[in-house]
């Protein structure tokens, strides 16, 4: 199936920093600052947002890879806002430029891989055990 998706589709989301972001939470660190988990979530929300609309009903996109840094720790309260490009497509596997700011300046950046998939589909082959 041709999904018939161009590269430079662009995608952009944003959030506050809550406690449920932090690095306290995610259990990734002892301070409350935005994680890094959150970070790679909110570029992969973004991605994933970015192209859902332009897919057949019954399709989504898995997220297969993350290749990013975060460079910048961003407090409690402070907007973080992601930005995504498609840059690759390869039948069903996808590539995005994915980038992190908060309010001063850039947090994260780097790559994202999708796959595209039928759900019904892909849930009746993981509930089989396939």
């Amino acid at each position: 199936m041709d999904f018939n998706l161009k590269t430079g589709i662009p995608g952009s989301e944003s959030l506050i920093v809550s406690i449920a972001d932090t690095a306290t939470h995610y259990g990734s660190g002892l301070i409350e600052v935005f994680a890094t988990p959150a970070m790679i979530g909110l570029m992969e929300k973004t991605a994933q947002l970015s192209i859902q609309h332009l897919l057949p009903d019954g399709f989504i996109t898995l997220g297969t890879e993350v290749n990013v840094t975060h460079v910048k720790a961003t407090p409690l309260g402070m907007k973080v806002s992601s930005t995504s490009e498609l840059i690759g497509v390869d039948g069903k596997k996808l590539l995005f430029k994915v980038s992190a700011h908060d309010e001063s300046g850039l947090i994260g950046e780097g790559t994202h891989k999708r796959y595209i998939v039928n759900a019904a589909e892909f849930m009746q082959k993981l509930k089989s055990g396939k």
